[in-house]
Order: C-alpha cells, then structure tokens, then sequence
C-alpha cells in the first residue's frame, strides 16, 4: 500500500512541512512485518513536532462501516456509512471564545478537526471497517507517545493514520507508530488485538449496587445515604458495592474536608455501615480537579496548570468551572498520595470512582504532548489506587486500557430520557442522555470482560424525580445488563413495590445472554441480535423514542 507522510514541525517560530523520511531533523525509521506497522523517529537535533500524518489509498466498498471510537468515556462512538456526517461542536458555539472553550472543553475538538462532510470520520486508538461478518482492525499498542487516530474519507477512498504531537520536544528516538491489523470475525479481531496488550485479569467480575448521585446530585447527606443503604436490604443477595458520588466534600479539590453539617460522622463511619451489609465501600473523586473557590485553588494557585496568560487553567466546566492540579507539580503528587491514603486506608474505601481525568491533558507542557501527559497520568492514579478498584470515567479511553478495573464507556444519563435542550442540539458529542448513552454501551460491548468491566452508567426503576417513561426505563435496564458489568441504580429501593423489586433483580442478575450484533437499521432504529444458550434472537427498538418496534419485542423481555 503506497503511503504518503506528512510531518509538520517547528524550526524556532516557523512550522515546517515536509513528505520527507530524512532531512537535517530527523530520519524515519519504517518497519512493515506481518499484521505490524512501526515508525520511529530518530533526531538529528531537539526540535518540536506537531503532528505526523501517513495517507494512504483503500478501496471502500458498498456496505463498509467504519467504527468511530470516542475521544474519551463519554464520547459518542458507533458504525459509521459513506453517506453519515460525524457531527462536532455546533456552529453556534463559535459566537466567541468563551463558548467556543466551553463547548470543547470535554472533547477532542482541541486538536481534531471535524470536516462535517459525507463519510469523513476518525477514530481513537483502535477502529475496525465492518462488512456483514467481515471485519479489519487496525490498532495502536501504546498511546504513551501520543493519541493514535484512525481518519478516513470513505467517498475518495483515502485511509489515514494520524498521531497528536502539538508540543512534543523530540530528544530522543520517539515511536510514532505502533500499528497492528487483524481480520476475521468481530469477536476474532478484539480477541486478538486486545490479547496483544497483555491486559491484567480485571480482579472483580461484576458489580452491582447502588450510587448516590442520580437521585440527589450533591445534596446528599449522612442520613440520605444510611436512609437508601438500608433500602437494599431486600436485594442483598444480589448487591455487592454501595457508591458515595459527589457531594460529600466541602468543595472538589479539598477531599480531606468533608462537610460536618452533612456527614457529622465523617466517611469513615459511611464506609464502616457499608461494610456492615457485607458490601464494598466505593468513593466518587475527580483528583485533579478543584473549585474556583476551593482551599486547594486559594492556599496553592502555583498547583495549578496555567493558561497561556499565566492564569490557572479552567479544566471542566462543572461547579461552575474547576481547575486542574499539576501532576508534574511534586506538591501535587505529595497531597494527592495523603488523599488516597486517607480514603483508602484511614476511611477504608475499596474503590474509587475517578473522574474528569481528561482534564490534565488538555494543554500539552513541558515539551510532552497529550497522549503522553494522559498516560503519565493514568500510571500516577494506579500507583496511588495500589490493588483497591480503580473506576475510571471521563477517561480518554486509549491510556485508561490496562490501568483501570473498570471504566465508564458512555456518557451519563440523566433524569429525562431525552436530556436538557443543550444535549439536543448537540453542544458537544459528551453530553449526558440516555439515547446516547444506549448507543455507547452497544458499540463499546467489546471492551466487556476484554479490558475492564463495562460501566455503562446507571439505570432507572423509580417513579418520582424522573421523567422516562417505563418502557424507557426497561430499554435502558435490557442495554446496560446485556453490555455491562457495572450494574448500579440511584434509586431509593426502599420505596419499591414488589413488582419494581422483582425487576431490579432481574437487571442485577448478570445474563448470560450476548450480543452478536447491533446495527442500525434507520435514522435511530437499532437491531440487536444476541445468543442465549444456543439460541439466536433479537429485537428492534427507535433509539429516539425510547421504545421497541414491536410489542412482541416489548412482551419477550418484559
């Protein structure tokens, strides 16, 4: 296959673009062996390199579909056609900087651009293209030395791999490519891609239980909690991890400071009552992330990633806007190994959630690029986690494989199926709803068992402070059991009646039912054929509505 290199890098303050594999900067070292591509680059001098582009022909056929994996956890990922648009941040958006930052601040659109033209996709670290039965798989093994993306444009017949260096200061040889390729069956090809990552065993099969936040958000308190653990009593038998999510704390980034007015008894106390029940104990944290009006921004704004001004860089748009604490920064490091030590230790959680992690890589600094920032990141929050489980979410997903126990795949749901306006007009492709979400616990099944446990967020059997309807609540339900392994509810189940009691245990009963296929059929009409003990069926339900297609569907199941 007859490929084009394209590398741009900086001489002082002008970016060079060469088609080169040897100039007075660098030459290209090139293996192609087997199913393995490899390109390292070796130095002649230090210089920074911006990004390195290889295009190359491939002849689309009718039928193919390229498989777009999201930026991070809660990205929109799914099976593309020639004839779809992989939508960006809405034009909207672009009225001023202010919300042109907002709008990317969760995505990939700092350093990709979307063409929003016909058949022109891209894709993190692994993509595959699908026809009927057949499918290829190109794979990036490491993302330490930058984000690995796959882009096609299937109407010109062009194929691209391309690798995200913005502010990489090359020193030393730097592997730009570590590209494997497998074909066969959509089973065979992740099995032997994901094999090639040597991925520890995940050391907790499945979870389920209950996490505070779907029905309270921060307004949690010390007998809310005591309140829903005792709620599960009924269900114990099928319960084995009780999450504590945000709200705890007195603001994020002073996790050592939990509200007194809240939890008078403090943490420890709420993970020795989960222990009573004979369940783990999980904490919610976003470690490098703090409040504007934290005690961590006040006491040390020199922790802080700075903008190009010079002034702490917004890293998430929650609270009101957070910052993000330096990684590099061995204060940081120092005060965020007394936190998991307390939490984990002194108050003896058995997991913790994690989450905003994107938010440390999206500046690149000290002559490191993002992939690069995000996977020093992620072998930092492993260190730290030692062998208690690691829960990652708002998690670029290339670093987080191999690190994590178990892993967020979707965006979050929300209170109505349909999400707040903003989700609608698509603000960006990470904005919580359940449509969305079903769709990223579809596409991402593979990850299940593979690589972690699939965490496809929670779902919902409640009747107050809710709007789905219940055949919305049983899609949901149906999805997350049949492609999750992380299986938790918000509800208070204290409040069910026996026939929402029964149900909750039908969804927190692992099925050994498997998917096979999912496909769209139309617009948001989805198809999903699986196998159980031998035996092939499906169903079809509108993605939109919330609704299976048929009420022999709805009746099989429900």
């Amino acid at each position: 296959m007859d490929k084009l290199y394209t590398i741009r890098y900086k001489n002082a303050n002008e970016v060079i673009t060469t088609h080169e594999t040897e100039t007075d900067f660098f030459k290209l070292d090139i293996v192609e062996k087997d199913n393995r591509y490899t390109v390292t680059l070796i130095p002649k001098r230090t210089f920074e390199i911006v990004d390195f582009i290889v295009d190359m022909p491939f002849a689309f056929k009718k039928g193919d579909k390229f498989f777009g994996n999201g930026y991070q956890s809660w990205t929109k990922t799914k099976e593309y056609t020639a004839d779809e648009i992989m939508p960006g941040i809405i034009h909207l958006a672009d009225i001023s900087e202010f919300t042109k930052g907002i709008a990317r601040k969760t995505s990939d659109a700092w350093f990709v651009d979307y063409s929003e033209l016909p058949g022109e996709f891209h894709s993190h670290c692994y993509t595959y293209i699908r026809n009927g039965d057949h499918v290829k798989l190109w794979g990036s093994l490491s993302e330490k030395f930058g984000y690995t993306l796959f882009k096609v444009k299937m109407n010109a017949n062009r194929f691209f791999f391309v690798k995200d260096l913005e502010g990489k200061l090359i020193r030393e040889p730097w592997q730009i490519f570590d590209i494997v390729s497998f074909e066969g069956t959509y089973e065979e090809v992740f099995d032997k891609y994901f094999a090639m990552w040597k991925m520890p065993e995940t050391r907790f099969g499945m979870m389920s239980g209950y996490t505070s936040w779907y029905n309270y958000f921060q307004n949690i308190t010390e007998d809310i909690i005591i309140r829903d653990l005792n709620g599960l009593d009924p269900y114990k038998d099928q319960v084995n991890i009780f999450q504590i999510d945000d709200g705890y704390e007195t603001f994020i980034g002073d996790w050592l400071d939990p509200n007194p007015k809240k939890f008078p008894k403090g943490m420890k106390y709420i993970a020795d009552e989960i222990h009573k029940k004979g369940y783990k104990a999980g904490i919610w944290l976003a470690p490098f992330n703090c409040q504007k009006v934290s005690r961590m921004a006040k006491e040390h704004p020199d922790w802080l990633i700075q903008d190009d001004n010079g002034k702490p860089m917004v890293g998430c748009i929650a609270w009101g806007g957070a910052y993000t604490f330096d990684i590099y920064n061995e204060e940081v490091r120092a005060y965020l190994k007394e936190v998991f030590d307390v939490v984990l230790n002194e108050w003896g959680y058995d997991m913790v959630k994690l989450d905003f992690l994107y938010s440390q890589c999206i500046k690149p600094r000290y002559g490191k690029c993002r992939g690069e920032i995000m996977c020093d990141a992620m072998a930092f929050l492993r260190e730290l986690v030692g062998d208690k489980l690691f829960l990652g979410c708002g998690v670029p997903i290339g670093p987080a494989l191999g690190v994590v126990d178990a892993c967020r795949i979707s965006c979050d749901v929300d209170l109505t199926y349909f999400g707040k306006f903003y989700s609608r007009i698509q603000v960006s492709n990470e904005m919580l709803n359940a449509r969305s979400a079903i769709n990223n616990s579809l596409f991402r099944r593979h990850l299940s068992k593979r690589v972690w446990m699939n965490d496809p967020d929670v779902f919902f059997l409640r009747k107050d402070n809710l709007t789905f309807t219940d055949e919305q609540k049983y899609l949901l339900g149906k999805i997350n059991n049949l492609c999750g392994d992380v299986l938790f509810v918000s509800d208070n189940a204290g409040d069910y009646d026996a026939k929402t009691g029964e149900l909750l245990k039908k969804f927190f009963d692992k099925t050994n039912e498997k998917v096979i296929d999912a496909e769209y059929l139309r617009d948001e009409v989805i198809k999903v054929t699986t196998e159980k003990d031998g035996v092939v069926s499906s169903f079809t339900f509108d993605l939109a509505k919330g609704s299976f297609i048929t009420v022999e569907d709805w009746k099989k199941y429900f």
